[in-house]
């Protein structure tokens, strides 16, 4: 069976030359480090691997974006962190016609470096540290504790609100993180859910981030911004929504992101950020605007996107699969309600590598994620050895 994951050690500086902190021992293992035995086995199928283990986008950067970033390639200058004004009407814009929001303007909205680097330096952003408490779903993207961890804050596993009161008892979380539509499971937070996390936040005086980096890919349930006037009113105040074009747009390699919100909370990370040299390039900035504002690409994704979910779950499903929720995002979260080691091995003798369940938390021991982020080809080719072999 593969390894697993170790959890992140606690940090001790006894045997560092001068007492040196060393910030990876507060990290966990890599996990994708872990899988590197089943990754060996799939790729020595002789059908060739099938990998639908990463959320990586495999179908072209839209023509519209490398026209722009052509001619926005004279950039002389340093961009701006806050933003162009091109670029911040862009993301308003966006916000209110596809989600609804209002009320934004230019001091609600910040671009970032792709969202990963903000989930993972958010908490230190915030200026949180040791005395802290940080919500995160209990099966969700690591980085958001890994976040936590290098802020040094204590990282709590939220199933529901209800288990998470009775953990915390009378310990008010800085920052409670949601995630809708979900990576890796795909589930879509109902509007009641949100309007609860909302309510809990607010009456525990904490930032509210809102994951909602795959809103466009939508198969079972309609998503909903935090910021939409449903959820939060028309109040914004302690909620920060995060949007990724990574996924919508194929664009993970130009790291284009951005968020929203409460615009105290912007503006207080927009001076940081400023000081610390966080700003996007000038070019990405404008391929970001371009896109932000135009819907058919997006619609032509998820289109292929659906057409390969269509093709993988009834194969899944044919093997002895169960997929549990995926009403949304890029990935099926199938189990056969064993150790998802197991599982991802089985597959491996199929040439087929996914991602294992408890790399997103211990509450996802029993499932594995399958990405649908692969070529027509190779998803085709993963269902017919599924089907086969069922």
């Amino acid at each position: 069976m593969t390894s697993r994951p170790s959890p992140a050690s606690t940090f001790t500086p006894e045997g560092r030359a001068g007492g040196r902190r060393r910030v990876a021992d507060i990290l966990p293992d890599f996990p994708w480090d872990t899988i590197a035995g089943a990754k060996a086995t799939a790729a020595s199928h002789p059908g060739g691997l099938c990998d639908l283990s990463v959320g990586t986008p495999v179908d072209p950067t839209p023509e519209l974006a490398r026209r722009v970033l052509a001619d926005a390639a004279d950039a002389h200058g340093y961009p701006t962190t806050m933003g162009t004004h091109a670029l911040r009407d862009a993301i308003v814009a966006y916000l209110s016609d596809r989600w609804g929001a209002v009320g934004l303007g230019h001091r609600g909205v910040l671009p970032v470096i792709g969202t990963k680097e903000l989930v993972a330096w958010l908490p230190l952003q915030l200026g949180l540290g040791p005395a802290d408490t940080i919500v995160v779903p209990a099966v969700a993207y690591p980085t958001y504790a890994v976040g936590a961890l290098l802020a040094g804050a204590r990282v709590v596993p939220a199933t529901d609100l209800e288990s998470l009161r009775a953990t915390l008892g009378d310990v008010r979380p800085s920052l409670v993180w949601i995630n809708s539509p979900a990576n890796p499971t795909g589930e879509i937070l109902e509007d009641s859910a949100l309007r609860a996390w909302v309510d809990y936040a607010r009456a525990a005086g904490a930032v509210l981030a809102s994951d909602e980096c795959y809103g466009e890919f939508a198969w079972d349930a309609e998503p909903r911004s935090v910021l939409h006037p449903s959820i939060c009113g028309e109040d914004h105040t302690g909620l920060l929504a995060v949007h990724s074009l990574s996924k919508r747009s194929n664009l993970a390699g130009y790291r284009a992101g951005f968020i929203a919100g409460d615009q105290g909370i912007v503006q207080d990370l927009l001076e940081l950020r400023k000081h610390a040299g966080m700003m996007m390039p000038g070019p990405v900035q404008a391929v970001m605007a371009a896109l932000l504002g135009d819907d058919e690409h997006v619609r032509v994704q998820r289109e292929r996107y659906r057409a390969r979910r269509e093709v993988l779950r009834p194969a899944l499903e044919a093997a002895g699969f169960r997929i549990d929720h995926s009403a949304g995002s890029l990935y099926l979260w199938a189990t056969r309600d064993e150790d998802c080691r197991t599982t991802l091995d089985r597959l491996a003798a199929l040439g087929i590598l996914a991602a294992p369940g408890d790399f997103y938390g211990e509450a996802g021991a029993r499932h594995v994620r399958v990405a649908l982020t692969a070529t027509d080809e190779r998803i085709a080719e993963a269902a017919r050895r599924l089907t086969e072999q069922a």
